[in-house]
């Protein structure tokens, strides 16, 4: 199996699997700048014990580079579980993230959620120097 058979991909204003990466197209080459992804923009994705999505991770491989960069990795650990039963806990973490990062060179920054139930999904965006 490849890797292109582990992920899914989609338009995310269809489907809410699908992470959506909100940047600058165009960035400074000496400044950091923030970068939100989230799921379930236009079609909210659950978020229960049942059925949440547990992680994004965030690469950024520079144009002709032959390596991706690992950006951030981000855990979501609360989805309403407790002892007395599914859904019934007080917490909740929601399944999006805002981080700050910088680059010298252009590239593409690619996210990756996974769900408890519907697997992998990826979604990619070109970020060139201002």
């Amino acid at each position: 199996m490849s890797m292109v058979d582990l992920f899914q991909t989609a338009d995310w204003k269809k489907e809410k699997h699908v992470p959506v990466i909100e940047c600058p197209a165009q960035v400074p080459g000496d400044g950091f700048f923030d970068v939100r992804v989230s799921l379930g923009k236009e079609i909210a994705h659950p978020n229960t014990t049942e059925h949440h999505i547990r992680w994004i991770r965030v690469y950024f491989k520079p144009e002709g580079g032959k390596f991706a960069y690992e950006v951030g990795s981000f855990e979501f650990t609360a989805h309403g579980e407790a002892v007395e039963g599914p859904n019934t806990g007080p917490v909740h973490t929601f399944h999006g993230v805002t981080f700050s990062m910088k680059t010298t060179a252009p590239g593409t920054l690619t996210a990756a959620a996974y769900c408890n139930i519907h697997g992998l999904w990826e979604a990619s965006q070109v970020i060139s120097l201002a």
